[in-house]
């Protein structure tokens, strides 16, 4: 068989328990049989899908992958493990300048090996095609309100939400469904506890993360207000303690025209933003629990610093009880995450008195929510939604002609503006990269 139309699928070595796949048996049997491809992959003993369920669809269990060229995968690659001259398809995280990754970023380069890079595969309006997106939303919500039930237990509340579990113990979407189902009907029938009400959750950002973590949320007895009108439930008393009050935070909401005789224009903030400041401080005192569900990029205002968390405190024990940052960037939109946590350690809180984070529920100050990983809490559906979008462009990755120069190279567009590297060069979209990569 040609070499060219052999693909690898690696096994996932950054995080421990990190079990989601690029494709599934189903998809992998589809390509051998429909696109006439042979599949390789890495042997794994922890993918959500065994060796012996590709085996079966008729794929090749090996050591290593040194005889492809095409290389698949989720997560990052360690230094160590990149090879000469492949082409590897997984989520970078390069396209910020992440200090973290351009050594690996800078291999590639050394390596004359090409990147594409799921995240930045996108169609004609700039929407990502392919993601992980809404699995990070559904879990992100589930660790959320599993986090809620345990601070507040520390805090000496009883709520519902301890009968939820970290999502990753479920064995499926549907159970964890049922089982806050059931929690929303006995919110609904015997209401909350008085010390916590009116529980308040507020999403920022409005995009397919944010939709999963609605989705959960929806399972609860919900009812819908606007920002504005958060400002005033307190105060106005037009509250129950059987609803949860879901609030959603959009651009406007979040920043604010530094010059105060000028609107908010959300084209100009996107293009001017440093010409705008935080606005969403006036609303956090008022939620319960907050989910980061939003793109942020270190031009843009952090929602959410070390001083704003710090003059909270100094008030008294804020209402705010958990925040669950589904973004996830490190000293980012919310500054107090210091880093991604692990699916076997996923929560901290942060002091603001010293500065400092302490892993797990106990201790004065803001827990945190922050693994960087969540879909992989629920890695068999999370697996087979991404291949079942990403299956349609493996044959034209694995047939395409790579000794071509980057402009006659043939890929579907939406994959060709993915490429970062391309045989050893970063392509014209990613040349701004070099400041990050030498500096």
């Amino acid at each position: 068989m040609n070499r060219n139309f052999k693909i690898g699928i690696r096994y996932e070595d950054k995080y421990l328990m990190e079990r989601r796949v690029p494709l599934s048996p189903h998809h992998v049997k589809r390509l051998i049989n429909e696109k006439h491809l042979e599949v390789i992959l890495q042997k794994s003993s922890k993918r959500i899908f065994s060796d012996e369920d590709y085996i079966k669809v008729g794929a090749k269990i090996q050591d290593d992958l040194t005889e492809c060229p095409i290389i698949f995968g989720v997560k990052e690659i360690p230094v160590d493990k990149l090879e000469k001259c492949k082409t590897y398809v997984f989520f970078s995280h390069v396209i910020k300048g992440q200090p973290y990754n351009m050594p690996m970023l800078k291999k590639i380069i050394e390596l004359k090996s090409t990147l594409i890079d799921y995240e930045c595969m996108t169609d004609e309006t700039g929407k990502r095609v392919i993601f992980f997106g809404q699995y990070a939303g559904y879990a992100g919500m589930i660790n959320t309100l599993w986090a809620a039930g345990q601070r507040y237990l520390r805090l000496g509340i009883e709520t519902p939400f301890l009968f939820i579990n970290q999502a990753h113990t479920y064995h499926s979407l549907n159970e964890i469904r049922h089982i806050i189902s059931d929690i929303g009907f006995k919110i609904s029938k015997y209401g909350l506890p008085h010390e916590i009400i009116p529980f308040t959750i507020g999403f920022t950002g409005y995009g397919n993360v944010s939709a999963g973590a609605q989705a959960i949320c929806g399972l609860l007895p919900v009812k819908e207000i606007s920002p504005q009108e958060l400002l005033t439930l307190k105060i106005t008393g037009k509250y129950v303690n059987n609803l949860v009050y879901k609030v959603i935070f959009k651009e406007e909401h979040i920043s604010e025209p530094i010059n105060r005789e000028e609107e908010f224009d959300l084209y100009d903030y996107y293009k001017n933003p440093h010409k705008y400041k935080n606005s969403f401080e006036r609303y956090v005192p008022e939620l319960s629990l907050l989910l980061n569900c939003m793109y942020w990029n270190p031009k843009y205002p952090r929602i959410i610093t070390k001083s704003f968390v710090k003059s909270l405190f100094d008030k008294g024990t804020p209402k705010l009880t958990v925040i669950g940052d589904i973004t996830c960037d490190p000293h980012g939109s919310i500054e107090i995450t210091h880093k991604g946590t692990e699916i076997q350690d996923p929560v901290f809180v942060y002091n603001p008195e010293t500065g400092l984070p302490t892993m797990g529920f106990e201790g004065e100050g803001m827990l945190v929510m922050a693994v960087d990983i969540l879909p992989s809490e629920l890695p068999r559906e999370s697996s087979i939604a991404f291949g079942d979008v990403l299956y349609r462009y493996v044959e034209p990755i694995a047939k395409a002609d790579y000794t071509v120069k980057f402009e006659d190279l043939n890929l579907p567009e939406s994959v060709k503006k993915a490429v970062i590297v391309y045989n050893g060069e970063l392509t014209p979209n990613y040349t701004y990269l070099k400041k990050y990569i030498y500096e």
